[in-house]
């Protein structure tokens, strides 16, 4: 592993910041959300956007649930270039395609935001190996393959980026009074996938971190089998609520910016503090 020097020559220099601290929260240049086409991905895309973002590529595995709500962005932004992709983050070779594609279509890949993920709530003493593995495959694996696709583009490019991973609390704690092993495994994996990644490609001006969100009030967390889940989620939260999607874009746009220049290996919860019981 090569480390920077940190010398203003070397691609981990002093940043050098904006005159305002409205400037410093400016977003530059292009970004790939996965996930993009759900709630919480939906919502990072369009701060990004409010923020500056000039390109954009949406990539899901079924972006066309999200069509009425991609047309309203493009609406909204008419200046910025917004594209999907229905690509499986499992596939290595239709992700680098879709890198490929954006770094083309849209200039350069700036930023990452990896929201695809999926739960999946089993007993430990009755899941069947495969569900253990897809869970990891896609929340871990598929995350990393998305990071090394877009690392090889901002190394060409040498300009470096941001890549945020959505981790969760999940990394943090055991979950209650749901099961999910594999997906909180999978989730502590990407933890430790960034601080990997901070580590070894700093040097290129690649900056690495995660957020972990708390439960949020989404369209996943509702349902009449969920109402006893969330009384209890609740409960234990010193907020006494569940968080809602646009508490997270605060981390978002802050990793994603010059304002988060020097955060690197960092992972920013945004729970109402439930990780403290």
């Amino acid at each position: 592993m090569e480390l920077s020097t940190g010398t203003p020559t070397s691609k981990t220099g002093p940043t050098p910041h904006a005159t305002s601290a409205a400037q410093r929260f400016a977003i530059t240049g292009n970004a790939v959300v996965t996930g993009g086409a759900g709630t919480l991905g939906l919502t990072a895309c369009t701060a990004l956007l409010e923020h500056g973002l000039r390109g954009l590529l949406i990539l899901d595995m079924n972006p066309s649930t999200s069509d009425a709500e991609i047309t309203d962005l493009r609406k909204r932004f008419p200046t910025a270039k917004i594209l999907t992709a229905k690509v499986d983050i499992t596939d290595e070779d239709a992700v680098d395609a879709a890198f490929g594609d954006a770094a083309r279509d849209l200039g350069s890949v700036d930023i990452l935001c990896c929201f695809a993920g999926i739960v999946g709530c089993a007993d430990a003493l009755t899941m069947p190996p495969s569900q253990f593995r897809k869970v990891l495959d896609v929340n871990t694996t598929g995350a990393f393959i998305c990071a090394q696709a877009a690392a090889k583009r901002m190394v060409e490019q040498g300009t470096g980026g941001a890549i945020t991973f959505i981790a969760s609390i999940s990394a943090h704690r055991v979950n209650f009074p749901q099961p999910q092993l594999a997906y909180n495994v999978s989730k502590t994996g990407l933890l430790m996938m960034k601080n990997c990644l901070a580590a070894e490609w700093a040097r290129y001006g690649i900056r690495t971190n995660t957020i972990s969100p708390g439960y949020m009030d989404t369209i996943l967390n509702e349902g009449d089998g969920l109402q006893e889940h969330r009384r209890i989620w609740v409960e234990r939260n010193p907020f006494g609520r569940m968080g809602v999607p646009g508490e997270l874009t605060g981390a978002v746009v802050l990793l994603s910016s010059e304002a988060g220049g020097y955060i690197n290996g960092a992972d920013i919860v945004v729970d109402g503090g439930g990780i403290v019981f």
